[in-house]
């Protein structure tokens, strides 16, 4: 088969991990014989630096002629403390988004039996962990209009707006994930206050009643982000809003223990965008100590969901559990013999080879 990627390595240790994930990739179309075609783009604050433009129409058009997207990360300290800075990396992130049609952001998250102690939670909590956060992506508070500052600055204002289309679509792919893994769909909103939400519910009660072999709850914003914490196993597939999404699925993200273990898939009209939910963490950029798997798990989602691949995404996660075991990881998630991005990209790589 062959595979058609775009590589956007981004900013921060964007590079150093697409890098490690990478390696991943061309390890399993070595071992099961497809062919790769890839091409690099810049995104983000690099992008900026060369052409004004975080989200070049060069990367858009490389990214519409793939068949997915390995995204690093966005992000930049120069950016972060600018108030006045009128184009930011993020602008670039929300843009491919809006023109590649992102409307699903996809978050498994899992527990690894041998890093539950790295867990904030006690262990009896979070083993067994396995659920599916979908956020929805091109609506709600960060694309509607109006918004923006009054005259004098002292007044800001964010519509939050969204469609029936845009609700059914995304709720509909929830349940449809649901038939695949153990038929619960969680649907979270602000139903008591906001009129947005209480539009997402009715939506999902219409949608609900065409899958009676899935169970379906609805749940306030502010409890769900309790019942995380609280009782992790008793979800399924989570369903939300873009903000509500944002929020919750980095809450989510803690229970692995670190932020970098955890990949996401962002899929839409187009082609799919596959990242690790870790940002651009810049204090660590150039040091070759960041944590290289969430951006290797995100290589596994790409195959199995821009590919269909399910044996080679299952190369790569048995590859990184293997690493996990064998204590080969980094510094976030050990303090004794940590090793470096690159040692546990080369190992996980030559893993997926020995494989058979």
């Amino acid at each position: 088969m062959k595979l058609n990627i775009a590589v956007l390595p981004g900013d921060g240790i964007g590079p150093e991990v697409t890098v490690q994930a990478m390696k991943a990739v061309r390890a399993v179309c070595s071992r099961f014989n497809h062919k790769l075609s890839v091409q690099e783009a810049i995104v983000g604050a690099s992008a900026i630096d060369v052409t004004g433009n975080p989200y070049p129409d060069e990367t858009h058009a490389l990214c519409m002629a793939s068949d997915a997207v390995l995204f690093g990360a966005i992000g930049s300290p120069r950016y972060d403390n600018d108030p006045s800075a009128k184009v930011r990396p993020e602008q670039g992130l929300l843009a491919m988004r809006k023109q590649l049609e992102l409307y699903a952001n996809i978050r498994p998250v899992t527990t690894f039996a041998s890093l539950l102690h790295q867990s904030p939670l006690r262990p009896e909590l979070v083993e067994g962990v396995d659920l599916l956060c979908i956020r929805e992506l091109t609506g709600g508070l960060y694309f509607g209009q109006p918004q923006g500052r009054s005259e004098d600055g002292q007044t800001a204002y964010d519509t939050c707006l969204y469609s029936r289309g845009e609700i059914d679509r995304i709720v509909r792919l929830a349940f449809d994930y649901a038939l695949s893994r153990r038929r619960k769909v969680t649907v979270i909103d602000k139903a008591n206050v906001l009129a947005t939400s209480r539009l997402w519910r009715q939506v999902a009660q219409e949608i609900a009643g065409e899958y009676p072999s899935v169970e379906t709850e609805y749940m306030f914003v502010d409890n769900a982000a309790m019942r995380l914490v609280q009782w992790p196993k008793s979800f399924d597939v989570l369903v939300t809003e873009n903000m509500f999404g944002d929020i919750l699925t980095d809450e989510a993200s803690v229970i692995t223990g670190s932020l970098g273990m955890l990949p996401s898939a962002s899929v839409g009209v187009h082609t799919s965008v596959f990242e690790p939910i870790h940002g651009s963490y810049p204090q660590a950029a150039g040091k070759n100590i960041a944590n290289p798997v969430a951006a290797i798990l995100s290589a596994a989602l790409m195959f199995e969901y821009a590919f269909q691949l399910s044996g080679e995404g299952r190369a790569i996660r048995q590859a990184v559990t293997a690493s996990i075991e064998a204590g080969v990881v980094t510094e976030d998630l050990t303090r004794s013999h940590p090793r470096s991005t690159s040692d546990v990209g080369d190992w996980i790589a030559e893993q997926i080879l020995l494989q058979r």
